[in-house]
């Protein structure tokens, strides 16, 4: 499966840990997984212990989360083999895409989104993925809410080139709601795949995974 693909829909687990929690994803299914290394994250990953990350290269994809950070980190992460896509989840400006463009990297971008404006500032970047996430200019997503999903179909309308990959407080219990009305290339879930921040919960990952394969 294509994980940008705009034909149907992938799950990303974000927030991975544990080495013992990602080769388990893996084996479930999942098609990518997030590792968040902003160092103020509950589930902040410190490459100096992630080596183990090499171990996962052509099994998973492999997305390295960043929040305005300089581009020397991930374009370090991606020559030593442990990440295969890079996202940027701060307030990083559209010029912040085009080094790793020009090196041939997969780039998402995540946007909180409030108000129309937002989509628009979101249409302002060339990405691979555009990350539609919940307002939270602080904790730069991970809330567990929800925003309006009628901005993300305005966002598909208007950029339909754009993959959409939706984020916000998505859990078991609606993600089948959320592809249905948004018809994403992704569903990007971190709280609402946990027993607490970075320990995942694989019965609910399993109901995440089942709700992305029966809605088609």
């Amino acid at each position: 499966m294509d994980f940008f693909s705009k034909d149907q829909t992938s799950l990303k687990i974000c927030g991975v840990r544990a080495e013992s929690d990602a080769v388990r994803l893996i084996e479930i299914g999942v098609d990518a997984l997030g590792f968040n290394f902003w160092p103020n994250s509950k589930r902040y990953l410190n490459p100096k212990d992630a080596a183990w990350l090499k171990d996962l290269e052509g099994k998973i994809l492999r997305v390295g989360v960043f929040v305005n950070q300089s581009a020397d980190l991930p374009l370090r992460l991606i020559s030593e083999g442990m990440i295969d896509v890079v996202q940027l989840h701060g307030d990083e400006d559209p010029e912040s895409t085009v080094i790793f463009l020009n090196e041939g990297i997969k780039v998402i971008k995540a946007i909180g989104v409030k108000t129309s404006a937002d989509i628009e500032r979101a249409g302002e970047f060339d990405v691979d993925a555009m990350l539609l996430d919940a307002h939270a200019p602080i904790v730069f997503g991970g809330t567990g809410e929800t925003f309006d999903w009628s901005l993300a179909l305005d966002f598909k309308k208007c950029f339909p080139n754009t993959a959409v990959i939706l984020a916000g407080g998505i859990t078991p219990q609606n993600a089948a709601m959320a592809i249905s009305q948004v018809r994403p290339a992704a569903l990007d879930i971190a709280s609402g795949a946990e027993v607490s921040p970075g320990v995942k919960d694989f019965t609910k990952v399993q109901q995440l995974l089942d709700a992305c394969r029966r809605v088609l």
